[in-house]
């Protein structure tokens, strides 16, 4: 099936591609959630430090850092989007079939790097793809893909903490990879001829030479380095708080793989549930309120976890904290595609999320080490600190910033 995406009306079509391209977005989330689940599991067999563990996720990230600013050269200079969504979610999938036949911590280390990879061609293809297709819907169409996300967060601790109660982890793992390879085979059929723009557009594939001096001008763009670098903050403190969350409630507080994968569950939903409403409050009231009354409310939420440690408290706080974390996701990427020319908007999120998967690998690895020295607790009052530095580089980015035409 051929599919054109310019800036017209959406077609009836369309929503059709929304939804399977947030199905499969749900797939590259319901991988990496799936793996902080067995994380206990896995450190307990190889009797790993919390640094250790902390560095098998900083592994993944630091490869997906590596590799954005690459995958946005490919997403800018390749037209054929679907193919590149649907080689992505394969790449982010069969590695951890590969971690199910893994027994040193060294291979283990090269499976999540290559699951760092696969994740550095689906947003930056995704994304973009999405928001030139519904320009004045953004942040709503960003918040359903967001959605998606949540949902393979949310839906993935709880399946597979319930067949943890039967099976292996071993074993779970080998069975996990069957979804994401039958909707990369949907997506390569139905999308495979997918390209951004009509064929005379400006923002169809470009040559090296005008990606190369779009790159330039993008690396000058105020807003987007302050977003960004804010971004590297945030999702340090998501990644530490879903490597060490699952760890704090099976071995502090002695909860079994069914009932952790519950509470990530409630997190995820919570997650869920606030996207969509802050996607669309967002196109109503502008980006920069939601994005620092969410960090601000955050940042509370974590000192009140910290304070209430080992309680039911702590956990009801998990799912308020979901619900005010994950609400940030979709409407940044939003902000980032209004403040950065249309036909480098794959670049654009390269950076964005090769900014992220920074904060994103030195976060496991640096609450690991305070959890190491201060006790496992602790590891929440350095989120907070983590989120309100975030919210600090928001403040600075300019409010007259508006969408450079390419």
């Amino acid at each position: 099936m051929s599919a054109v995406l310019t800036d017209s009306k959406p077609r009836a079509g369309a929503w059709r591609e929304l939804w399977l391209i947030t199905t499969g977005h749900a797939l590259t989330h319901w991988y990496p959630a799936t793996f902080y689940l067995l994380l206990p599991l896995i450190g307990n067999e190889l009797g790993l430090s919390y640094s250790e563990i902390g560095l098998i996720i900083t592994c993944q990230y630091i490869a997906s850092a590596v590799a954005n600013i690459p995958g946005g050269v490919v997403v800018d200079t390749v037209g054929r989007k679907g193919l590149l969504m649907a080689v992505s979610l394969f790449w982010v999938g069969f590695p951890y079939l590969l971690i199910g036949f893994t027994h040193g911590y060294l291979m283990l280390l090269a499976c999540v790097a290559l699951v760092g990879f696969g994740n550095s061609i689906w947003h930056p293809t995704a994304i973009p793809t999405l928001g030139q297709r519904y320009p004045d819907r953004k942040g709503l169409v960003l918040s359903v893909h967001g959605m998606g996300g949540n949902v393979g967060d949310a839906v993935a601790p709880l399946v597979v903490g319930a067949a943890l109660a039967v099976f292996t982890w071993r074993e779970v793992v080998v069975v996990n990879v069957l979804p994401g390879l039958v909707v990369a085979l949907l997506m390569f059929v139905f999308l495979g001829s997918m390209r951004l723009g009509g064929r005379k557009s400006a923002h169809e594939a470009q040559t090296l030479a005008q990606y190369w001096n779009g790159l330039r001008q993008l690396f000058r763009n105020r807003a987007l380095i302050l977003l960004s670098t804010g971004s590297t903050f945030r999702s340090m403190t998501q990644s530490a708080l879903l490597t060490f969350l699952p760890v704090y409630l099976a071995r502090d507080m002695g909860y079994s793989p069914f009932l952790v994968g519950a509470c990530m569950f409630a997190l995820q939903v919570a997650g869920f549930a606030a996207a969509p409403v802050a996607g669309h409050l967002s196109d109503r009231m502008g980006r920069r309120s939601i994005v620092m009354g969410s960090m601000a409310t955050t940042a509370v939420v974590l000192l009140a976890m910290a304070l209430s440690g080992g309680s039911l408290l702590f956990v009801a706080l998990v799912a308020v904290l979901g619900f005010f974390l994950y609400a940030l996701r979709p409407v940044i990427q939003a902000w980032l595609l209004e403040t950065t020319p249309k036909n480098m908007g794959g670049s654009s999120i390269g950076i964005l999320f090769g900014a992220q998967a920074l904060g994103a690998a030195a976060g496991p690895f640096l609450a690991g080490m305070v959890a190491d020295r201060q006790g496992l607790i602790s590891t929440f009052y350095f989120l907070a600190a983590t989120i309100v530095i975030a919210n600090l580089f928001v403040i600075f980015i300019p409010k007259a910033a508006t969408t450079p035409e390419a």
